[in-house]
């Protein structure tokens, strides 16, 4: 399984379209074994569920998120956690592989 997460400075970022990058993290037999960093196409609205479902991406954790992206990731079999707060990939994914991700109300408000 593949999990992204938008990046700013190799942290989660709180708003979503402010992705520097995002970080891939493989996850095999519940155990992460790869962490990947890819620069994102331009972003435009619809474009960033369809590049990360081509890359095999199954869930995304973000901070904040419009609806509409959110709808579009469903759309594209892609579950979204959001409302996390900012911290580094490899230890956000580990929590949501323990189920103690902790996720709240979303930080994007436009």
């Amino acid at each position: 399984m593949k999990i992204a997460i938008p990046t700013l400075n190799n942290q989660l970022t709180a708003h979503f379209g402010h992705c520097q990058r995002f970080a891939i993290v493989h996850v095999e037999d519940n155990k992460v074994v790869k962490e990947e960093y890819i620069d994102p196409p331009v972003h435009q609205p619809g474009v960033y569920p369809k590049f990360l479902a081509d890359h095999g991406v199954k869930v995304i954790i973000a901070g904040g998120i419009g609806q509409r992206a959110i709808d579009l990731f469903n759309q594209n079999d892609i579950d979204v956690f959001m409302g996390v707060p900012v911290g580094d990939p490899k230890t956000l994914v580990e929590d949501y592989l323990n189920q103690k991700l902790s996720t709240g109300q979303n930080l994007c408000d436009h």
